[in-house]
């Protein structure tokens, strides 16, 4: 696969800075094409973009010129209003790092604009989401990345093929974790928002919540109203690579989960402690399971490492950290290999979303992988929130006799509507 390196990445949007575009949207660039991005969402996982992107956008106006100074736009190219980037012709891809709630109306806004997408982990902060996402994709015609960053890194790429070659003979069993120690989010009360804030513009599509110190920067993340939990969190990363490591290219047939909020005594709506099994039943008869177990108070976990995912195998057993571990056992439990990743290129995936947009390579994380990691996860969330157990078509995509889990798969939105609410174009409704 021909990756852009980091110094051809930097040449190219400094030279898209200087006006170089492409012809047009949603067409596949040559191989002395430019490309432009904008940055919607100035946050932490934003900020790592901002040497590539040519205008950013954020609710936040202290957030965006602290984005706009560090990328060199100038004022024009730094809005509070998404639209405006989707609406110019001169900005090819765009990167959605705002609040989960926003990333899949976001995204499809931008699909709908013929933009490329690179959309950060979760795709959605909801199962049907992802769907609307998918078919908006495909009416496009554009490259949607999703930021599940392990697919692109050498060091985990060669692990999995390690898994798909035999070097633990048929792997049954992924079991994945995420154990830390996270703070408590304490209890507030609403509030007036900051002065710099549109927090209209920030609720977007979202059921109307008022401003609370406790649910707006980083810790929407615990609030179903914003957020997927620290499942949809950290857990998408080891979800992830545990499912592709595990071989299954579908969506579970039954969900157990069992969790809460055995610790902090706050107003987080997500548990922090949660323990989640996936059933698949693959078309040769046969089963796969994968597992994920979740504690945010603690730092005893496994390997020394707060994450990773062992695969048990036929004939041995894989540790894996994204943390840069692997462990490769025998089936009398010795070492065969024990593994540090050298130096890599920490821009691959972005890179890669380039090269796809430029003709060069496929995505490493498209739409559809995004989709059987991240429904796993909002699968997970359903069931925690409606009493610990699923049975799910994979084929039909619904969940089977559970109307309470059933009407989850989808959100409600805003009260009187909004621009930002995802349509299903097919059925004409939201």
């Amino acid at each position: 696969m021909n990756h852009t390196s980091r110094r051809d990445f930097l040449k190219l949007t400094t030279a898209a800075a200087a006006g170089m575009t492409l012809a047009g949207p949603a067409r596949a660039a040559g191989a002395n094409d430019q490309v432009r991005i904008g940055l919607v969402g100035c946050g932490v996982r934003g900020r790592s973009f901002l040497q590539h992107v040519v205008a950013v956008c954020d609710p936040d106006s202290e957030r965006l010129a602290t984005a706009a100074a560090s990328a060199g736009v100038g004022e024009a190219d730094a809005v509070s209003d998404m639209r405006r980037l989707f609406d110019r012709p001169d900005i090819d891809a765009v990167v959605i790092a705002a609040p989960d709630h926003w990333h899949a109306p976001a995204a499809i806004l931008a699909c709908a604009a013929g933009k490329h997408v690179y959309v950060e982990k979760p795709v959605s902060h909801n199962f049907r989401e992802t769907q609307l996402l998918m078919a908006a994709a495909e009416r496009a015609g554009v490259q949607v990345q999703h930021g599940t960053q392990q697919r692109s890194r050498p060091f985990t790429r060669e692990a999995i093929a390690m898994l798909h070659d035999g070097a633990i003979g048929d792997v049954l069993v992924a079991k994945a974790w995420n154990i830390q120690h996270r703070g408590s989010i304490g209890k507030h009360k609403p509030s007036q928002p900051p002065a710099t804030v549109d927090y209209d513009a920030w609720v977007g599509p979202a059921e109307w919540m008022p401003y609370q110190e406790n649910r707006f920067h980083s810790d929407w993340h615990w609030w179903r109203n914003f957020g997927t939990g620290d499942i949809g969190n950290d857990g998408a990363h080891e979800v992830d690579y545990a499912r592709w490591g595990l071989g299954v290219d579908a969506l579970p047939n039954r969900v157990t989960a069992l969790g809460g909020k055995y610790f902090y005594d706050d107003d987080q709506q997500f548990p922090d402690t949660a323990n989640c099994g996936f059933e698949f039943d693959l078309p040769d008869g046969k089963k796969r399971q994968l597992l994920f177990e979740m504690r945010l108070w603690s730092r005893n976990y496994p390997m020394n490492c707060d994450s990773g995912v062992e695969y048990y195998g036929t004939a041995g057993q894989m540790f894996l950290s994204k943390r840069g571990k692997l462990r490769v056992l025998g089936p009398k439990n010795e070492v065969v290999l024990e593994k540090r990743p050298g130096k890599e290129d920490s821009y691959a995936h972005v890179a890669n979303f380039v090269d796809a947009i430029r003709g060069d390579a496929k995505l490493n994380a498209p739409l559809i992988e995004a989709h059987r990691s991240i429904g796993l996860i909002h699968l997970a969330n359903i069931a925690l929130q409606t009493g610990g157990g699923l049975k799910f078509d994979p084929d039909e995509q619904r969940v089977i006799d559970n109307p309470h889990a059933a009407a989850l798969l989808g959100r409600t939105y805003r009260e009187g509507g909004h621009w930002g609410v995802p349509q299903d174009m097919e059925h004409g409704d939201a």
